[in-house]
C-alpha cells in the first residue's frame, strides 16, 4: 500500500472516532497507526506495535517502544482512558487527570493525536500540534 494511501485510511479513521468515539473504531485507528511515532506528555517519542498470537489474531496488547525495552500496555487500560474523556473535558491538562491508569502518559499521547483530546499550549509545544506539523 502506498505511502498516500496509508494516510488516507489513517484520516479516515480518526475522523470515524472524533464523530463517534466507540471501542471498534478506536480499535481499528490505534491498529492503523502501529509504528507511527507519538510523542508523551514531556516531548518524549515512542512507537507502538500490535503483535498477533497463536490463532493469527491480533493480542489486544499494546508494545510500547521508547527505549530499549519493549512495555506492554492492556487494551482495557486504554479503554479505561477512552471512557474517562467524557468525565474530565475537552482540554485535559495532564495524562493523570485521564484516570490513575498505568501506561497513561502514552495514551495521553495518542489520544491527542487522534484528536479525542485537547492539552494546554504549553504541551502542545512539547508535543507537537497536529496542525503544525510539516507534511
Amino acid at each position: 500500500m502506498s505511502v498516500g494511501a496509508e494516510r488516507r485510511r489513517r484520516y479516515r479513521a480518526v475522523r470515524k472516532l472524533r464523530s463517534e468515539p466507540t471501542e471498534e473504531h478506536l480499535w481499528e485507528t490505534v491498529l492503523l497507526y502501529s509504528g507511527v511515532r507519538f510523542k508523551t506528555y514531556s516531548g518524549l517519542p515512542f512507537t507502538y506495535e500490535i503483535r498477533k498470537g497463536r490463532s493469527g489474531e491480533y493480542t489486544k496488547e499494546l508494545w510500547i517502544d521508547r527505549r530499549e525495552k519493549s512495555k506492554s500496555l492492556a487494551w482495557s487500560s486504554v479503554l479505561l482512558a477512552l471512557n474517562n474523556i467524557k468525565k474530565v473535558g475537552e482540554v485535559v491538562n495532564r495524562p493523570k487527570a485521564l484516570g490513575d491508569i498505568r501506561g497513561v502518559t502514552y495514551i495521553y499521547g495518542m489520544f491527542y493525536r487522534f484528536g479525542l483530546i485537547d492539552v494546554p499550549d504549553e504541551v502542545k509545544e512539547k508535543m507537537g500540534h497536529p496542525k503544525d506539523r510539516k507534511k
